[in-house]
């Protein structure tokens, strides 16, 4: 059998509540809709407003890898016998012998993405073209209701909907950031200045200019400005490229580096105190902001070589430096203020095109939640308190329960974007969600031990757990 079966949705009328309805289809909620498509008695729907799925395919360059091995895929690290596993997808595409000579252990984004895709094409539970626009709390029947709009192929409203569910989980991701000195440079229609999430998109343009500055030092940074390294001749490369840290700085990637995506880590994150946790993230950006040595080491190879006649590359590869102003010098140039943080000293650059690859924030859960707002708890800066189990803390008087997949680092740590730890988290919801243990989990998983002792979480449950009961058949 070369490509799964799922199990046979089971038949539901719009007045039936859902045990578990999601909201956004990228990697983690199609992570939990692959845990779930196993267990019979759970009836889920994910909705989506995009046609299908994809995973940034503004930066799915040639030879471009994820910085995590191929087993950190939607499931196989708390279930390899799935039938949802990165080497079932070789397997359904022919393609396991090549991959076992390959041998390689970090694929490529442009890999990854298929075998996303290859997931999405078959699991019944997933909806596309569907925007949910409010999710609210009905008391009288002790239910969420999800209003969603169909969408049409060219995108636009087609019907209006509404389903009823026990439980909501969002995963509605990230979203491009761009510094507030650079935001009046994008909507400019002249020279391009794009995001690194829409590179791919506008390389053609970006290369027509006669001189590029790349703002950003981490991974996505490294792998444009190598991309268009690449594509310009020799001594007339015209690149700058730029960023605030002090330096190129590698990722940290030793051994026990990375047991810091853990559930052992994310656990004892979680039980800090919020002030504690808040300088903890912001220490360990290193962690999963820096560049990985193969790039690195890729992009001074592609100097290097330009050196071989004599001369330089035409290329400046300045860290430690913000953009203070932005601004339009002519119809297709852009003025840059510099400044070097540590020198204290300033300058101008003048460029044709910008690409900023100044990463991606947490898309505020304040607009999809505005109707639970009067249930949801908060810290001390407003942000939603998540208890260990990743649900959301609301009012005891809220009986079901609201799961968030990647809006949780201020709670659990900068495991929360990590791909390796999504199966593990998935599975976590979903024992919670069953009250069983569909998926039984490790107790250890690092050598590391974080703390003197193991401290108990300080956001308790909010409310006892009711079981699933089963669907009758054929409703």
């Amino acid at each position: 059998m070369n490509t799964p079966t799922t199990n046979t949705p089971t038949h539901h009328t719009p007045d039936t509540p859902r045990d578990l309805v999601g909201i956004g289809i990228g990697p983690f909620n199609l992570s939990l809709a692959a845990l779930a498509d196993p267990l019979p008695a759970l009836d889920a729907v994910f909705y989506d407003q995009r046609p299908a799925f994809h995973w940034h395919p503004g930066q799915l360059i040639d030879g471009a890898r994820i910085q995590v091995p191929f087993l950190a895929d939607l499931v196989t690290l708390v279930d390899p016998a799935s039938p949802w596993t990165f080497l079932n997808h070789l397997r359904a595409r022919e393609r396991l012998f090549p991959f076992y000579f390959a041998e390689r252990f970090h694929i490529q984004r442009a890999e990854y993405d298929a075998y996303c895709r290859w997931v999405a094409e078959h699991l019944p539970t997933l909806r596309f073209h569907h925007q949910v626009d409010a999710v609210r709390w009905n008391p009288e029947r002790k239910l969420f209701e999800v209003d969603h709009t169909r969408l049409d192929a060219d995108g636009e409203a087609e019907a209006l909907g509404r389903t009823h569910t026990r439980n909501v989980v969002l995963g509605i991701g990230t979203e491009p950031h761009v510094p507030a000195p650079l935001r009046p440079l994008v909507d400019a229609p002249d020279a391009p200045v794009i995001h690194s999430a829409d590179y791919l998109d506008h390389r053609d343009a970006l290369l027509a200019a006669d001189h590029i500055t790349v703002i950003g030092t981490g991974q996505s940074g490294a792998e444009i400005f190598l991309d268009l390294l690449r594509h310009r001749p020799a001594g007339r490369e015209r690149l700058h490229w730029l960023g605030r840290t002090d330096a190129f700085a590698p990722m940290e990637y030793s051994k026990l580096g990375l047991e810091h995506f853990t559930p052992d880590h994310t656990r004892y994150f979680h039980a800090l105190p919020e002030p504690v946790r808040d300088r903890l993230v912001a220490a360990q950006w290193q962690l999963h902001k820096g560049i990985d040595a193969d790039t690195s080491a890729a992009i001074h190879d592609e100097l290097y070589r330009r050196t071989l006649d004599g001369g330089w590359p035409d290329t400046v590869l300045t860290p430690g430096v913000r953009v203070r102003t932005a601004g339009r010098l002519a119809a297709t140039r852009i003025e840059l203020h510099l400044e070097h943080t540590r020198q204290n000293t300033r300058s101008r650059l003048t460029t044709g095109a910008v690409v900023l690859a100044t990463g991606y924030r947490e898309r505020p859960l304040d607009h999809i939640l505005a109707g639970l707002d009067p249930y949801l708890r908060r810290d001390n800066r407003r942000r939603p308190r998540i208890d260990e189990r990743f649900r959301l803390l609301l009012d005891p008087t809220v009986t079901g329960n609201v799961y968030v997949q990647n809006a949780e680092t201020h709670t659990h740590g900068v495991g929360a974007p990590d791909l390796g730890l999504a199966a593990w988290r998935s599975a976590t919801i979903l024992n919670d969600l069953t009250g069983q243990e569909p998926y039984p989990l490790p107790t250890r998983t690092a050598f590391t031990t974080f703390g003197l002792e193991r401290q108990r979480p300080q956001i308790p449950s909010a409310r006892h757990h009711r079981e699933l009961v089963p669907l009758a058949e054929g409703t």
